[in-house]
């Protein structure tokens, strides 16, 4: 038997955990028991049914006479029958969308045979679900985009559809429901467009699209129908558990920024508007904290002297939105209520309920204002 130096030994040892890392990463994402599409494009062909082994060169051939309607039909024929497509025949659907343009017509055969092989392929190789996630980088740079063919390919996306609809979540959804972003013209047409089918398929987070619509407004009303869901009926007036803001010397036993929220309306608390601050977007003059999040916030009341705004800051799921690198979590911030600050109640009744509402932040307008009292409505 042959002997290795240790230091041999060493270097085998750190390659192999090497090589055992490369393979947990390059397999972290495929289900058990699911060949990846790598596997699938390697595999034997007595591995697969004659079918699939036939399906790439009978999509070839449909290619090369997209007018042969025997061609086209022996192809849709193949791929009805190869449930799991081989990659190198998904690999094949950039080359038919552009045989077939939707410009066309969608109901030509060439283009029915690239929605067939969209419903059926990974994502990874999903040429219907890539269209759409490219869409929406093309649509923030404000290329014009045919919104009823990117429907189109949302529908035949299958198995990337998730993909796609994460897309429309991080890329259009998300900056829709932030405060201080003015959005490319295209970007919110597409992605009322596109959230339709996402909300349908259970892929939009629901605190992100009542953000995104209390957000817009007026401006988008499907994302408003999308989010509308029954008020609850047990809300109340829910004071906060934590309140920070200006930094002033205590007077008796209470923070001063406790007056907004002590159900006196003749205290006040001075509120100064200085977005150079640290946390500014998050926070602003004054932060009323929610431990747990609020389920639901249904309106707002308050009296002020001095106009500004209040902005609902929203958890969202993990890299959607803005981050938060003290607390780890990610939100959106939209603006819940825009105030006049005469001296007066003022009451911001929601079009949609919000929810995971970790906190309510005020955005004085001027250099400085004077909030008296600020009432919450919703459940916990």
């Amino acid at each position: 038997m042959r002997r290795y130096p240790l230091r041999t030994l060493l270097l085998m040892l750190v390659a192999l955990i090497a090589f055992g890392r490369l393979w947990c990463v390059t397999h972290q994402d495929e289900t058990p028991g699911t060949p990846s599409a790598l596997s699938r494009a390697t595999a034997p062909l007595a591995a697969l049914s004659q079918d699939c082994r036939a399906l790439e060169q009978a999509l070839a051939n449909s290619l090369r006479a997209p007018d042969a309607t025997q061609a086209v039909a022996d192809a849709r024929k193949r791929l009805e029958a190869c449930p799991q497509p081989p990659a190198r025949a998904c690999e094949l659907g950039p080359a038919l969308s552009a045989r077939a343009p939707f410009s066309q017509g969608a109901d030509t055969p060439l283009r029915g045979l690239l929605g067939a092989l969209c419903e059926q392929c990974p994502a990874t190789v999903n040429v219907c679900a890539a269209t759409v996630s490219r869409a929406m980088l093309e649509a923030a740079i404000g290329r014009p985009l045919n919104i009823q063919e990117l429907q189109w390919n949302l529908e035949h996306a299958g198995p990337g559809t998730p993909a796609a609809c994460d897309s429309v979540v991080k890329l259009g959804l998300s900056p829709a429901a932030q405060a201080e972003i003015t959005l490319p013209a295209g970007v919110l047409p597409l992605v009322e467009g596109l959230s339709p089918r996402c909300h349908q398929a259970g892929l939009l987070p629901p605190s992100v699209l009542a953000a995104a619509a209390v957000q817009q407004g007026a401006r988008a009303p499907a994302l408003t129908a999308l989010a509308q869901t029954a008020k609850p009926a047990g809300t109340w007036v829910v004071r906060p558990d934590q309140v920070s803001g200006p930094q002033l010397a205590f007077q008796g036993f209470e923070h001063p920024t406790l007056r907004a929220f002590d159900g006196n309306p003749e205290s006040a608390v001075t509120v100064e508007h200085a977005p150079q601050q640290h946390r500014w977007s998050a926070d602003g003059a004054l932060r009323a904290s929610y431990s747990p999040p609020l389920k639901t916030v249904v309106s707002l009341r308050l009296k002020a002297e001095g106009p500004g705004s209040l902005r609902a800051i929203v958890l969202t799921p993990k890299g959607v939105g803005l981050k938060d690198p003290e607390a780890g979590t990610s939100f959106v911030n939209p603006t819940a209520c825009h105030y006049q600050g005469k001296g007066e109640w003022e009451t911001c009744e929601l079009a949609v309920p919000l929810s995971d509402v970790e906190a309510i932040s005020v955005f004085p307008a001027r250099d400085e204002g004077r909030l008296h009292e600020l009432e919450v409505r919703g459940a916990r």
